[in-house]
């Protein structure tokens, strides 16, 4: 209950900030009958720094009651059921599959859709058929891992604004990389340069 909760309050916010309020917000809420029952404007005050708070604290509480009356209190386990719930998305759901259940799900958010498009692993821009093509990649038991492992790389390496291609560890695979000065004559397209002085690939991209 707790990460579909912090899970909802993510959205355009940081996880530092998700960190801070929710251990007073679960103090004062620790169940989801006590979420259920909360007054609208004590829950908005308590996560106001999240951003939106107005609208997550709506959802969280309608969530909350949809929980409590539909599922006894408990989180259900199914993917059907979870996106069911009142403002939960197939992201969220999958979230809370893949950390709290052990159920396989790649939850794909902006760094997942951004980086997947870079890497040409997809030129799906919908976010269930992006989660289609990389799950027709990688066995089922990557999958939560994977979509972990590519959020922090898009956080700390392929920054949205400033890509660290030099230090990235796909640089030599990556179609989109750009590695350094652009050969003479070579054409660059999209955000990145896709020919550059790289070390020559071979045809597989390994």
């Amino acid at each position: 209950m707790q990460l579909l909760v912090a899970t909802i309050l993510s959205a355009q916010c940081t996880d530092e900030r998700v960190n801070m309020v929710t251990p007073v917000l679960f103090a004062r809420y620790p169940t989801a009958v006590d979420l259920a029952e909360a007054r609208l404007e004590d829950l908005e005050e308590v996560i106001r720094s999240t951003g939106f708070f107005r609208m997550k604290a709506l959802a969280i509480r309608e969530m909350s009651q949809d929980v409590v009356a539909r599922f006894g209190g408990q989180v259900p386990r199914r993917m059907e059921d979870l996106v069911s719930l009142r403002g939960v998305g197939r992201k969220t759901a999958n979230v809370v599959l893949g950390v709290a259940f052990g159920v396989p799900g790649l939850p794909v958010d902006t760094h997942v859709t951004r980086l997947s498009g870079l890497l040409r692993l997809t030129s799906a821009k919908d976010p269930v058929e992006i989660e289609r093509d990389i799950c027709a990649m990688v066995p089922a038991e990557e999958w939560t891992d994977l979509s972990l492992r590519l959020i922090m790389h898009g956080r700390r390496v392929c920054v949205a604004r400033t890509p660290r291609c030099t230090q990235c560890v796909l640089g030599d695979i990556c179609p989109s990389a750009d590695l350094g000065p652009v050969r003479p004559g070579a054409r660059t397209g999209g955000r990145h340069a896709t020919a550059r002085t790289a070390r020559p690939r071979s045809p597989s991209g390994s």
